[in-house]
């Protein structure tokens, strides 16, 4: 941006994420839902510090599931989507119902995609995880089978199928991280698109405060009320904590124990 004012002269924006010219029609109701009510509040309290609401927007209804199994569709747009980091498609199928999926990397208007055990291995086709090959970038993978995609729905992510045993299928994760997933958990072809997402700089804190997140000052810059706080917290050294005295760098937050037996390979071994 042209430097006309302190905030402009560090601003970039994304012109084309996807690489397509995106849409400019209104959303369509029928695909979005109402976003209301507090963020990271329970009972009124606050439970995730620095976070809102942020400017008003609807929710786009993506169908993770990709369960229109054998129905094949054609791409009509790219949109934006507010609440996610990467561009959103929408699909027209040849029954007439329309869906938003998640826009891979290299997807064009026109292009035809479908979900089934038996589909092609082309990007955007989603089907099970046996069935793709090994090497094959991958993203929307479920956790469990039938239940929609949770992993990898970040821009610019790719996960990749690096072996097969049995009914299991390992997947090298963004993280590093090397995981058993089913071999019937659904998995789309193809990287998220939009990848140069973490490139853009905001410019000013008024653009990150209509995103959701609220100012957040440092626990050694108050007088009182944390830990760091107070006019001894410049000579006397500590662990880092929160404001409640708990562990704040370093701890574990991974509860899933049993899960952990899945994990071929952690994201913690230095390689």
């Amino acid at each position: 941006m042209k430097p006309t004012s302190p905030g402009r002269r560090a601003q970039s924006y994304l012109k084309n994420g996807n690489g397509s010219t995106k849409s400019t029609k209104a959303v369509r109701k029928n695909l979005t839902s109402a976003l209301k009510g507090p963020v990271a509040r329970s009972a009124g309290r606050i439970s995730i510090q620095c976070r809102w609401r942020g400017a008003k927007s609807r929710y786009r209804l993506i169908d993770f599931k990709r369960s229109k199994y054998e129905v094949e569709g054609t791409v009509e747009s790219f949109e934006y989507d507010p609440n996610r980091s990467c561009d959103i498609a929408l699909i027209l199928y040849v029954d007439g119902d329309r869906r938003y999926i998640l826009a891979p990397n290299g997807l064009k208007i026109g292009d035809n995609v479908k979900s089934g055990e038996s589909v092609d291995i082309v990007t955007g086709n989603a089907l099970p995880l046996k069935q793709i090959p090994v090497g094959v970038p991958v993203h929307n993978l479920e956790m469990y089978p039938k239940a929609g995609g949770k992993f990898i729905r970040g821009a610019g992510t790719a996960a990749y199928v690096t072996a097969k045993e049995g009914k299991y299928v390992d997947i090298k994760l963004p993280s590093g991280e090397i995981k058993k997933f089913l071999g019937d958990c659904y998995g789309t072809i193809g990287q998220i698109g939009n990848e140069e997402h973490k490139l853009v700089s905001l410019g000013k804190a008024g653009r990150a405060y209509h995103m959701g997140k609220r100012p957040k000052n440092r626990g050694k810059a108050r007088s009182d009320g944390h830990p760091h706080g107070g006019s001894y917290s410049r000579r006397v050294g500590r662990q880092p904590v929160d404001q409640w005295g708990n562990l704040a760098k370093g701890g574990k937050t991974r509860k899933r124990k049993h899960t952990n037996k899945f994990i071929v390979k952690s994201r913690r071994l230095r390689k």
